[in-house]
């Protein structure tokens, strides 16, 4: 009896697919199954397709090209369609793609039977077992797959999330990520073993006998169904592997790039046939903890690369200074390699002071990064040379436009490219007199918040910023802290995060700045949580657009043993002959200190006297002004005093002024608007001066004259 006889006896017929044809071969029984007349016969494709319904149709389709490229059977139930559509029976399909030698041209020849099975119940034209409940549940499980490995940041991540993954129908008992060093086989990671389980897989050759090393080697997947396939292909690592009393294995490449990177090992303690769906299955999950595996990997060599940079490139602020305390924080802004441009440092000086600087090259990308470590070595280098503030800047700019000038270009990038510069302010800080003589290259002015938290902007002179010429000067501002004030240092990025310019976001920092702390820390965390933290969010300013920036931040405070003294604030400036617009700035800065005075009209007063002597000053004298302004007492019987220095022998006298007379009404407002005033001789030069009470006479008077 024929072999097509006996398998016709059991409801079975055979058949086979040429691609290169279009031509299907079908013998009696395997014509009769598909709805032709019961004989052998080759029909072109074209007519035979319409006998499959269309949804199984697409599904073979896929199923093929995966056993094609598994070399595994195809496997897959079809419902047999009449010519109106109506099922009219199901049959099974195991058919083996055996490929054709056709130069040039990806064919093959598919083999395999047919078989009539019962039809599935409550089936519909549109759904079967197959297509239907488990391939939905394949479908949401490899979608919710995908979203979670697409979402882990690290390898840690990702393996949990492997491990978490519940498979439709078949979950795996225990799961082991591979991957390769050297000629070494490694467990990056495993789930559903005890620790220690995995020591001896940890340190094996890849030539060792193996399912997983023979997948890294081939870079073909291993499916083991049976303890028995497991012992007969691989009796030297049997014995390993029984322990763990599973019954079925499958191993897959992790492919990465065409290249394979490792394996994964999915171990069951049911038996599994590995159907083409489950290997269907196997394959995307494998393919996803590939890239999932690469990303984090990425991901962490960049964190990495990020840290270290930080590490080498952002200073400690060194020992503790006697009479001092200082803080600093630095937030990079966020994405990339989490470093960019901006920067602080202290440097200890030959003469015994210190020298603060913080500054912020352009851009904030790797080569803005790079700058500022050249930078920073650069300043301290001049500054450890005993150089003047104003000469370490200069020296800085010229060093920056040379380094800028002759950056080498790749052919692809722009000339306007390679020009950088930098905004920095350098301070010479004397521990003992409490002074900072300050140099400042284009950057933000410093805060001097006062003993009772007024925070005021305290003016300075500057130049240019570092790299834009090579003969830059850069002026040097005296600011002298009392005993308890404190300054504050800072890059843009800390006044312009969140869309604000340098008034709303000055507006913004102030309340933090003027709120008493105890701790420097806890004031540098306050000011970076204001433009960081949760509330933030709801300070936006008026430019929300514009890209963030990185934030410098360095507080110093000059110490005091704790009195029972009032507390005061005090502002200084110098008015210099060539600079007559600093008036204005003085006039800025005393209405500054003043903002919380109870008498607005006493504050016009006050700025219109301060115009009056500094002017005076410029006008009838050849050398520069020194303004000092004190407030003291406290709030509602507060005194305000106002000296203007200068270097001229020569006292005023007051005189009266006509009405067309541009000038000789200084001393006869001060007369009217002061409730006290003078002029004191000095050693070289004189003071004028007036005061301003908050209330009719202060107590702190009222207590000297009792």
């Amino acid at each position: 009896m024929r072999t097509e006889e006996i398998l016709a006896a059991i409801g079975t017929g055979l058949w086979s697919w040429d691609s290169s044809s279009g031509t299907v071969a079908f013998d009696a029984e395997a014509a009769r199954l598909v709805g032709l007349p019961a004989e052998a016969t080759v029909r072109p494709g074209e007519e035979v397709r319409p006998r499959f319904h269309p949804a199984d149709w697409n599904e073979i389709d896929g199923i093929v090209n995966f056993a094609i490229a598994e070399g595994t059977l195809a496997e897959a139930r079809i419902r047999i369609v009449d010519e109106d559509g109506e099922v009219v029976r199901t049959v099974r399909s195991r058919s083996k793609p055996v490929p054709l030698d056709t130069p040039g041209r990806h064919t093959y020849v598919l083999m395999g039977i047919l078989q009539e099975v019962a039809p599935p119940s409550e089936a519909t034209a549109a759904q079967t077992p197959l297509t239907g409940d488990w391939r939905r549940s394949r479908e949401a499980f490899l979608l919710d797959a995908g979203r979670a490995l697409a979402e882990a940041g690290s390898t840690e991540e990702v393996l949990r999330v492997a491990g978490s993954l519940s498979m439709p129908g078949f979950s795996p008992d225990g799961l082991a990520v591979f991957g390769v060093s050297g000629e070494r086989l490694t467990v990056i990671g495993h789930h559903g073993h005890n620790i220690g389980d995995e020591k001896p897989f940890t340190d094996m050759l890849l030539e060792t006998d193996y399912p997983a090393a023979e997948v890294v080697r081939t870079g073909q997947a291993i499916y083991l169904a049976s303890p028995e396939e497991y012992r007969q292909r691989f009796p030297t690592t049997w014995p390993l592997a029984s322990s763990f009393g599973r019954r079925s294995w499958a191993f897959l490449p992790l492919i990465s790039s065409g290249r394979t990177m490792g394996a994964w090992m999915a171990g069951f303690r049911h038996n599994v046939a590995f159907s083409p769906d489950e290997r269907s299955v196997l394959n995307t999950v494998a393919r996803m903890l590939a890239q999932a595996l690469t990303r984090a990997g990425t991901a962490e060599t960049e964190r990495e690369l990020s840290l270290g940079l930080q590490r080498a490139m952002r200073p400690s602020l060194g020992p503790d200074v006697p009479g001092l305390s200082v803080a600093a924080r630095y937030i990079p802004t966020g994405g990339g390699l989490q470093v960019g441009g901006d920067w602080y440092d202290m440097i200890p000086l030959p003469n015994g002071r210190i020298a603060l600087v913080i500054g912020d090259v352009q851009g904030h990308d790797v080569r803005a990064a790079g700058l500022m470590g050249q930078l920073r070595i650069a300043l301290r280098a001049y500054a450890s040379e005993g150089h003047r503030p104003d000469a370490v800047l200069s020296r800085a700019s010229r060093f920056l436009s040379g380094l800028t000038e002759s950056y080498d270009l790749a052919d692809d990038e722009d000339r306007s490219d390679a020009t950088r510069f930098a905004t920095c302010l350098y301070a010479e800080v004397d521990p003992e007199a409490g002074t900072l003589d300050i140099a400042r290259a284009g950057h933000p002015d410093p805060v001097v918040i006062s003993v009772d938290g007024t925070a005021v902007i305290r003016q300075t002179a500057g130049g240019l910023p570092l790299g834009v010429e090579n003969d830059a000067d850069y002026p040097t501002t005296r600011v002298v802290l009392g005993p308890g004030e404190t300054i504050m240092l800072c890059t843009d990025g800390l006044i312009e995060t969140g869309g604000h310019d340098m008034a709303t976001g000055w507006a913004r920092l102030r309340p933090v700045l003027e709120k008493p702390v105890d701790d420097l820390e806890e004031l540098a965390e306050a000011l970076v949580q204001a433009v960081h933290g949760p509330g933030s969010h709801y300070t936006t300013g008026p430019l929300v657009d514009r890209r963030e920036d990185d934030i410098a931040v360095l507080v110093l405070r000059r110490e005091v043993a704790r009195t029972r003294r009032i507390p005061g604030r005090r502002s200084a400036m110098t008015i210099a002959q060539a600079e007559p617009e600093r008036i204005a700035a003085a006039r800025q800065q005393l209405r500054a200190l003043l903002h919380d005075w109870a008498d607005a009209e006493q504050v016009d007063s006050a700025e219109l006297m301060v115009s009056e002597m500094a002017t005076n000053v410029l006008v009838h004298t050849d050398g520069d002004a020194l303004l000092v302004a004190e407030v003291t007492g406290e709030p509602g019987e507060r005194r305000l005093r106002v000296e203007v220095a200068d270097a001229s022998d020569e006292l005023p006298h007051k005189r009266r002024p006509g009405e067309m007379a541009s000038s000789g009404r200084g001393l006869v407002l001060m007369e009217m608007l002061a409730d006290a005033w003078g002029v004191d001789p000095r050693g070289e030069g004189k003071s004028i001066w007036f005061e301003l009470y908050e209330s009719a006479e202060p107590t702190e008077l009222a207590a000297a004259g009792s």
